[in-house]
């Protein structure tokens, strides 16, 4: 039974290489959320929960590859593009150093001159410290098994001087040898450990997030196995390993050795057909190992290691550690945690809309809108008909009746001729209990549970819905309860009713091209029939809307004659859960995008060369309008030159001496006495 004096617990300052790559990142992470000698603690929670209260943490610091990158908040310190001399400092500041090689092998340099400079200033160091290399299993590629006539018996850390890597690792085994090499020079003042890792997985995935991304989108009908798929992959979660690590710091073991493997022993198709059936299809084809390079996703590097063939076991970890694993049974016994993992850390939510409304309101094409914008699957009723039907004449053409084939084949077949027996009792129309159970089928598929869907106007009704969504496996916690039992997963987290008045409706309908009303079944006589049965539920009645509402998912209501729909629901919405654009798509938005930059800046010169034009051709008429008013004027001073020269010498002479006159003798009528006096003179002359 260990004992942990608190007392004498300080927080150690732990150094990871590359804190911004998927393993050190999710080593360090786990590691900052723990109690320094936590793992020494008993089972029991009560010396957890005093460990957790009164202990302290590891205190993360490290390098990072992109300086650009958002700082990890786990992190007490970044350092990025140091030299060795400062890199040297912060190592010498810390108590545990951990050389992470098992992702870049441009770090194998780092991490030998690290140990080694360590080495060289252990007379300086003002208190103990533990080195610990995560190497790869790679080291063992090549190991033969210990007892060649069973080859079934694991390979131990018995086994690791006889170790063999494969060629291209010979470089990692070196430095293993070296830091195993170095710790035993003062053990009291540094103690060094080599911990071997499986492939690892677990959070947001890194060795085998090509075949989680492959199932996830379900573009390809099957998730492709390179090789045979026989070979044995030794593998850990990514925290299990993390655990090794904090075991080590805590325990300081005799054994400098581990192997870090989970129990299991899955082959490379195992797992692949795991991850498929999790997230996908099942669907799983073996294809040649050549093809792997094709992907882009997969590199040679990847392929070195998805081949490799070993059985482990963890011997050390077991017997001289306190080890409590997660994910002790592997991978594929713990494949839904897995997977559940993986979607939470990318944030690869389902995003689940219903749009409801009036008929010829526009639920189709704002549905259409909203699965390009967020990459989600358009559930229609009469498309989901056809393609289920589809679905059954393809899986019927195309598959031989075998003895494993012919109970699905006699289903689909059975399936097949129901759909078509009751259409065509009901017109063409299929029944509605037919028709729940295709909507149904297709929300349940893997393509709507991983990345959402946009139920495009169905149900329609209070019942529909009821019936629909309801979860029949569900155990009813209070009898009492009116709120009905629904499926999590298959009801929709966003209801959107798009509402508008009966007469912008009919003008949108008279709108439309003859072919395409009918295509729509949007003639007018259908329209108005559709319509009145929508608009006929009574106040009375439980509406499908009052149905969500009881569920606490409030339908939002959207004028569509004054609000732009899509936008309005986006911004309720928010952005998309998903991988984003592909590398075509995202290629495809960068050739738009310049096509529009270039339009925008074909629009700025013509405007700019528009309006130096005007300005010209403004310039001009204002010039010669001056003109014409300077032209006009002089014209106007040469015209009046001989008039002024006739009043000067014939009228203004006499004008004047009558004025003159009229001043002295100062009559009563002064306008009358000049113009006589005008006359008279006029009469003289």
């Amino acid at each position: 039974m260990a004992n942990v004096n608190h007392t004498e617990s300080r927080s150690k300052r732990v150094f990871f290489n590359n804190i911004d790559s998927y393993s050190s990142k999710y080593i360090a992470q786990f590691l900052s959320s723990c109690v320094v000698g936590e793992s020494l603690a008993d089972e029991e929670e009560e010396d957890k929960q005093e460990l957790a209260s009164d202990g302290a943490r590891f205190q993360i610091v490290g390098t990072v590859a992109n300086k650009g990158a958002k700082k990890q908040r786990f992190a007490l310190e970044e350092y990025w593009s140091v030299s060795q001399e400062e890199l040297l400092q912060y190592l010498m500041q810390c108590d545990v150093i951990v050389y992470n090689i098992t992702e870049h092998t441009d770090l194998i340099d780092e991490a030998t001159w690290a140990i080694s400079a360590l080495h060289s200033e252990i007379e300086h160091f003002g208190s103990s410290k533990i080195f610990i290399l995560l190497s790869t299993i790679m080291t063992w590629a090549m190991t033969k098994p210990a007892d060649p006539d069973d080859p079934d018996i694991p390979l131990t850390e018995d086994d690791y001087r006889r170790r063999r890597p494969h060629p291209n690792f010979k470089e990692h085994t070196s430095t293993e040898k070296l830091v195993l090499k170095l710790g035993k020079t003062k053990k009291s003042k540094l103690s060094t450990y080599v911990v071997t890792s499986g492939l690892q997985y677990g959070m947001g995935e890194s060795m085998f997030h090509f075949f989680f991304k492959t199932a996830w989108l379900g573009e390809l009908s099957s998730v492709p196995v390179f090789g045979s798929g026989t070979n044995i992959i030794p593998a850990i979660h990514i925290h299990d390993l993390a655990r090794v690590v904090q075991n080590i710091i805590d325990h300081k073991p005799k054994a400098h050795y581990f192997l870090a493997v989970d129990d299991s022993k899955n082959t490379f198709e195992d797992i692949v057909k795991a991850i498929a059936s999790a997230l996908g299809s099942g669907q799983i084809e073996k294809v040649p190992k050549e093809d792997a390079c094709g992907t882009k996703a997969i590199t040679k590097t990847d392929l070195l290691y998805l081949s490799v063939n070993l059985q482990t076991e963890s011997l050390f970890l077991k017997d001289k550690l306190n080890f409590r694993w997660d994910y002790d049974s592997g991978i594929v016994d713990n494949i839904f945690r897995v997977v559940e993992e993986y979607k939470q850390t990318r944030q690869l939510l389902p995003i689940k809309i219903c749009l409801l409304g009036p008929p010829a309101v526009g639920k189709s094409s704002v549905a259409a809108k909203l699965c390009r914008y967020y990459k989600l699957h358009h559930i229609n009723v009469n498309e989901a008909i056809d393609e289920k039907v589809r679905q059954l004449k393809e899986l019927l053409a195309s598959s031989e009746k075998t003895q494993e084939t012919e109970e699905m084949l006699t289903g689909a077949e059975e399936k097949l001729n129901t759909i078509k027996n009751n259409m065509l009792q009901n017109d063409g129309q299929l029944d509605e209990q037919h028709v729940m159970d295709i909507i149904r089928e297709k929300l349940n598929s893997m393509p709507c549970r991983n990345q959402g869907f946009v139920l495009d106007g169905y149900p329609k009704t209070y019942t529909q819905a009821k019936e629909l969504f309801h979860d029949a496996n569900m155990e009813v916690e209070d009898t009492r309860s009116s709120i009905s039992q629904y499926s999590k997963v298959l009801i929709p987290e966003f209801v959107f009713s798009l509402e508008a008045t009966d007469e912008f409706l009919k003008e949108r309908v008279r709108s439309l091209p003859q072919h395409v009303a009918e295509e729509m079944h949007c003639t007018q006589e259908e329209f108005t029939e559709s319509l009145a049965k929508f608009r006929e539920t009574s106040p009375e009645d439980e509406s499908l809307l009052d149905y969500f509402d009881e569920l606490e998912i409030h339908p939002e209501h959207i004028d569509v004659e004054s609000v732009a729909a899509v936008e309005k629901i986006i911004k309720t919405v928010g952005r998309p859960m998903n991988y984003g654009l592909s590398p075509e798509e995202m290629q495809e938005k960068r050739k738009e995008d310049e096509r529009h930059q270039q339009l925008k800046k074909e629009e700025v010169e013509k405007e700019l060369v528009e309006n130096d034009k005007m300005a010209a051709l403004l310039d001009k008429w204002n010039r010669n309008v001056a003109e014409v008013k300077k032209q006009e004027q002089e014209l106007l001073e040469t015209r009046s030159v001989p008039v002024r020269h006739y009043l000067m010498k014939y009228v203004m002479p006499t004008v004047i001496q009558g004025l003159v006159d009229c001043c002295k003798v100062k009559p009563d009528d002064p306008v009358d006495f000049l113009a006589e006096y005008l006359f008279r003179n006029d009469s003289d002359d």
